[in-house]
């Protein structure tokens, strides 16, 4: 039986960059391309006609960024799998796709064949991180008290300001179910029960000073 073709979608607002990465990933065997697009809003638009395994993801985009597209990626389609491949070396990148749902990091200057390696690696449920990329975050524990995402973050700072679910939702373009996971999600992470719980620690951890802490 012949192992199924990996799908790949390439994201990136230089159309040489994605160019040139496409020939060479078509020149590996197992990998295909299914498209290339360059804004993060494309990618959710077209997600379920391009049907993609694994997207290639650049950061700094027009119309919507990576980070953000990721997330509603993985909101519409959670088993697709996210690499980024960014010029970006800062922790503060890293940690940030990573804790947005990419399941990997890659720097653009990588030798090409990296990029094969690191499809394969996250296709079969693995964290890839390049060289330069693993030397530049120390390992955090995703459990530990009050390590909330970027997005829980944020949402926490909403409901914290009295914002409904719904209201919620329509400021962040995504569904009330959404809402409601990130809801759970924040009060099972933070060990806090009701909704004055989190306005506490909101005001209690400087949440509502500004949103510097929220975002």
């Amino acid at each position: 039986m012949n192992t199924p073709m990996v799908r790949v979608l390439i994201v990136d607002d230089h159309p040489m960059v994605a160019q040139g990465i496409q020939s060479v990933l078509e020149d590996h065997e197992g990998l295909h391309v299914v498209g290339t697009l360059g804004t993060g809003r494309a990618v959710v638009d077209q997600l379920d006609a391009l049907n993609p395994d694994v997207i290639l993801m650049d950061l700094n985009m027009p119309e919507m960024g990576g980070l953000t597209a990721t997330e509603l990626v993985l909101e519409q389609r959670p088993g697709t799998r996210v690499l980024i491949l960014s010029m970006h070396d800062s922790p503060e990148y890293i940690s940030s796709a990573l804790s947005h749902g990419a399941m990997g990091y890659l720097l653009k200057d990588v030798p090409t064949d990296e990029i094969a390696e690191a499809i394969k690696a996250v296709m079969r449920g693995e964290r890839y991180l390049c060289t330069g990329a693993e030397g530049a975050i120390a390992p955090k524990s995703s459990d530990a008290p009050g390590a909330l995402t970027g997005r829980e973050q944020t949402i926490l700072l909403q409901l914290a300001q009295g914002l409904s679910n719904k209201e919620v939702a329509t400021a962040l373009d995504i569904s009330v179910r959404t809402v409601e996971t990130h809801r759970k999600n924040i009060k099972r992470k933070l060990g806090i029960s009701s909704t004055a719980g989190l306005t506490r620690y909101a005001l209690e951890h400087g949440v509502l000073q500004g949103t510097g802490h929220a975002l």
